[in-house]
């Protein structure tokens, strides 16, 4: 099935999967692990010690985004590593985070780079 095309009603199963998936990304640890994992693949304990977590606690966060098919994993000796699954997971985090931007005052982080044209919402020149 193709979502890009789909114009009538969603079919349930898809609903369901995308509220587990928002349900993944209610949790503030998830939301860190998985903008740590946007552009790179890490060991737990590597991702424990940027989180400032315990390596068990991140270890139950990844099994529980791992079951959601949010991240995989590649094991390398005694290690295991973590990655978001695709480009989606990430641009759903990174979306999300640059959302959450808006609505603070001012030009947004992620608009600072791309010049003068970007202004913040309501703050056009009409709106003054």
């Amino acid at each position: 099935m193709d979502a890009d095309r789909q114009t009538d009603a969603l079919p349930d199963d898809q609903v369901e999967l995308a509220v587990e998936v928002f349900r993944m990304l209610a949790d503030g640890t998830r939301i860190r692990l998985l903008w740590a994992l946007r552009d790179v693949e890490r060991p737990v304990n590597e991702l424990a010690e940027a989180l400032g977590k315990a390596a068990p606690s991140v270890s139950q966060h990844l099994a529980k985004l791992r079951m959601a098919r949010m991240v995989r994993t590649r094991r390398e000796g005694n290690q295991v590593f973590y990655r978001v699954e695709n480009d989606h997971v990430a641009s759903l985090v990174r979306d999300a985070i640059h959302h959450a931007e808006h609505a603070s005052d001012g030009v947004p982080a992620h608009h600072r780079s791309a010049g003068p044209s970007i202004t913040p919402i309501g703050r056009n020149e009409q709106s003054r």
